[in-house]
């Protein structure tokens, strides 16, 4: 459910964005809540009256009342130089001096109105209009962790290095985003902030992310060669989308699922999810092992391994996939789960962010994967085949589109960009028109939401996509439907249904 309160950003709808965010977090079977700018996004973790939400809000105190109180917070920052590359950049746009620059930055008190992006992004405002200088023409490829930057109204810290467009001006030395820290990130909406200068000499690098401690299981595979983009997966983050983490897990749950329960696996158990080219393994100690979802023609020393069946895998056997028959992800299971650490209540990876599976990361060659202890195996059914259009539910936008785009888009084949991967599956077709303006205030985003930005091309965010988006929302696909849809392959033909 999608929360509006307001439309502007300002401390007023803030507080009854707040307020709202801590009604309906307090609501049994309410699972997570993402406030933002002028918007709470509730996601709900059993069947529920919408009705029962609906006067929880009517008797909360959403007018006039008080929010919770945020903390305060001074951030250190060494402005210019090397960590700030683009404080003369805002210097020459406000005609200013640099030390102008810095002494507004920092003279202003800031609010925490929404976490996105990255886990841990803040997005503070607001920044004085004299120095609010807008994004770079093109994003840097990688931002060093703790950066701290200006993009119009807004200014940010950058908790780990990503690709960005913002206009650096300083750094700061503090941990924004830890996982092994509880709440994870620094900084909560809500919160005040406040830029304290410091000596650029003064500078220390931010603490890296604490590991987990301690292994699990035992060794029992090896990696011969990584594959294009095989990771550990397991079925997703629960509680973390208001700091920015996205749930990741399994692109096909179904499909994972299955493989799981062959090999006697409970449903959450850690599996490795890749696809082609596919990563080639050997065994290091006898295993049992089942591979459902995509069909890669997989093979143990020559010999076919039949489809969501458990099959042994000897020590010294190696497993390759010879050849792409068709879909996109396939899972391996092995009895016993694959054993990396829990982070954040999940052995999901998070590539982008280099958090949870193995080392956060894409497996590549000579990595040494673990397993735990196995339960005894148990023939599975397939995920039934099922084909026809992926259904879709209206989204919540629809008045920011002309009358009739989504039976239009429901009409319209597309075809899957090349540039699709985890975090967003990119349509190719006839631009969809805005009745307006092809931006929103940024609010609480799921997988399966389609955004339309402002070249009329759709993105359907899938589960690495980001948990706030700024594009309004012609139709969310039925989260039953995500993993048939993430099986379909690049210039694949797609098209969706109301259903």
């Amino acid at each position: 459910m999608l929360v509006h309160v307001g439309d502007e950003i300002s401390p007023e709808v803030l507080s009854r964005v707040l307020v709202v965010d801590r009604t309906l977090g307090a609501v049994p079977g309410v699972a997570e809540t993402v406030p933002a700018y002028a918007s709470v996004l509730v996601l709900l973790d059993r069947p529920m009256d919408v009705g029962e939400l609906e006067r929880r809000l009517s008797s909360a105190p959403i007018e006039g009342g008080t929010a919770p109180a945020g903390e305060s917070h001074e951030v250190p920052v060494a402005y210019g130089g090397v960590h700030g590359p683009d404080l003369g950049r805002v210097a020459r746009w406000a005609d200013l001096s640099e030390d102008q620059v810095v002494a507004l930055h920092s003279g202003t008190e800031y609010l925490v109105y929404m976490l996105g992006f990255a886990p841990g992004f803040p997005y503070m405002g607001t920044v004085p209009e004299r120095i609010a200088a807008p994004r770079l023409p093109q994003p840097r490829p990688r931002v060093p962790t703790g950066s701290v930057g200006i993009a119009g109204g807004a200014t940010g810290i950058y908790p780990a290095p990503t690709p960005g467009g913002w206009n650096l001006i300083g750094r700061t030395p503090l941990g924004i985003f830890d996982p092994a820290r509880t709440p994870p990130a620094l900084l909560e909406v809500g919160d005040r902030v406040r830029f304290v200068p410091i000596p650029p000499e003064s500078f220390a690098e931010p603490p890296p992310p604490r590991v987990p401690e301690g292994e699990e299981g035992r060794p029992a595979i090896v990696v011969l060669q990584g594959g294009l983009c095989t990771t550990v997966q397991d079925l997703g983050r629960v509680g973390h989308r208001r700091h920015g983490v996205p749930p990741s897990g399994a692109m096909d749950s179904g499909s994972f699922l299955c493989a799981n329960a062959a090999v006697g696996n409970p449903p959450e158990a850690a599996a490795l999810e890749f696809t082609w080219p596919a990563p080639v393994l050997e065994a290091l100690v006898d295993l049992t092992i089942a591979i459902v979802g995509a069909d890669f023609a997989a093979e143990i020393d020559a010999q076919p391994v039949p489809p969501a069946r458990p099959v042994r895998w000897r020590r010294g056997q190696v497993l390759r996939f010879r050849a792409l028959r068709g879909g996109m992800w396939a899972y391996l299971a092995v009895a016993g789960g694959i054993a990396v650490p829990v982070v954040l209540g999940s052995r999901s990876t998070y590539v982008r962010s280099g958090l949870g599976g193995f080392a956060g990361r894409k497996l590549r060659t000579g990595d040494v994967l673990r397993v735990g202890e196995a339960w005894a195996a148990t023939p599975a059914e397939l995920p039934e085949a099922q084909s026809g259009p992926i259904r879709v539910l209206p989204g919540p936008h629809l008045d920011l589109f002309p009358s009739g785009a989504l039976d239009r888009f429901v009409n319209t084949p597309y075809t899957l960009s090349h540039r699709s991967d985890r975090t967003g599956y990119r349509l190719e077709g006839p631009p969809i028109p805005h009745a307006g303006p092809g931006e929103i205030l940024s609010q609480g985003m799921i997988p399966g939401a389609i955004q339309v930005p402002p070249t009329g091309q759709p993105i359907v965010l899938m589960r690495d996509g980001p948990t706030t988006g700024g594009y309004p929302v012609l139709a969310v696909v039925c989260e039953e439907e995500i993993g048939r849809l993430s099986q379909n392959r690049p210039h694949k033909t797609i098209r969706f249904v109301l259903g």
